[in-house]
């Protein structure tokens, strides 16, 4: 006779394996970067997180560029020579010497009288005229040479001008550029003065925080571990490094970071997840940059090579 009672239990449990089946293909189907946001939104523990998403792989070096070429062009045809084309026409007949004439008794021709002599005066202005040429000519060509000497001259002073003028207008943008610096410089120092005087004037006491002996700083988590010390060490440092751009949002943005033991670090990219423009980003991977190294002694046994933390404007 069957067992009535164990049926349904049988039924029971088929169902709650294919429902863990199903739940785990779901999960498996999650993109890392969704599962780590869906777990820090529902306040899982980093540590408890079963899932690291890998950091991209960057190699060093720089990007190399190649052109290609095309087929070359072949070499034009060697002339060939031709064979001369062999004359076939037949040689001339042979006529017969004539007979030498009878030798004629030469004639006696009168010799032309000789010529008149040039009158002196002509000869000297004919000179004069040729030396009268020849300094026209060379007056000419060094009228042409001061020309294009002048010209020369004038080019050069053209290009010495625009020169200057290049140079004049880089002194000029460096100029602005300092002015600029200088002013966000004071701008920022005023922006901390007043921070740090509205800070001095509120009250010390914070009744959503436990009593301490001394104040601390954090990431306002609740992972009060070893861990969160370590991560809220490396908030304080990177914050203090860090020099805020204009129209900031207070929105958090994840950095990866790649360090070796003694908080020496190799690589910072924040997350493709973060809010923040291109100036934005660049600021905070610039400041884990300056704070190295980061937060090492005393964090030993918690220290990650690989490692990942939110970042919060302050």
């Amino acid at each position: 006779m069957e067992n009535r009672n164990g049926t349904p239990r049988a039924v029971f449990l088929a169902a709650l394996l294919h429902i863990g089946i199903v739940a785990f293909l779901g999960l498996a189907v999650i993109p890392c970067s969704d599962y780590e946001k869906w777990a820090e939104a529902l306040g899982v523990p980093a540590e408890w997180n079963p899932l690291k998403c890998p950091a991209p792989l960057e190699l060093p070096g720089q990007i190399i560029e190649a052109t290609l070429v095309g087929p070359t062009g072949s070499p034009p045809p060697k002339a060939t020579k031709v064979k001369p084309t062999p004359d076939t026409t037949p040689p001339p007949p042979v006529v017969p010497t004539p007979p030498p004439p009878q030798p004629e008794k030469p004639k006696v021709e009168t010799l032309p009288p000789p010529p008149k002599q040039p009158d002196l005066k002509d000869q000297e202005k004919v000179v004069d005229d040729a030396v009268q040429k020849a300094e026209d000519a060379k007056r000419l060509q060094e009228e042409k040479q001061r020309q294009r000497q002048a010209e020369l001259d004038a080019e050069q002073e053209q290009k010495k001008k625009e020169k200057q003028k290049e140079i004049d207008d880089i002194f000029k943008q460096l100029d602005a550029a300092k002015a600029q610096t200088k002013k966000a410089d004071t701008t920022k120092k005023q922006a901390e003065q007043q921070l740090k005087d509205l800070q001095n004037a509120k009250d010390d006491g914070l009744p959503d925080l436990p009593p301490a002996d001394q104040k601390q700083s954090g990431t306002n988590g609740r992972d009060t571990g070893k861990l969160g010390q370590y991560l809220a060490a490396i908030q304080n440092t990177v914050t203090s490094n860090w020099l805020r751009p204009d129209n900031m949002p207070n929105a958090s943005c994840q950095v990866h970071i790649v360090q070796v033991p003694g908080g020496q670090v190799l690589s910072a990219k924040v997350d493709s997840s973060c809010p923040y423009d291109a100036a934005g980003r660049a600021s905070i991977e610039n400041a884990v940059l300056r704070a190295q190294p980061l937060p090492y002694q005393g964090f030993e046994d918690v220290f990650q090579r690989n490692l990942t933390f939110t970042f919060r404007p302050q």
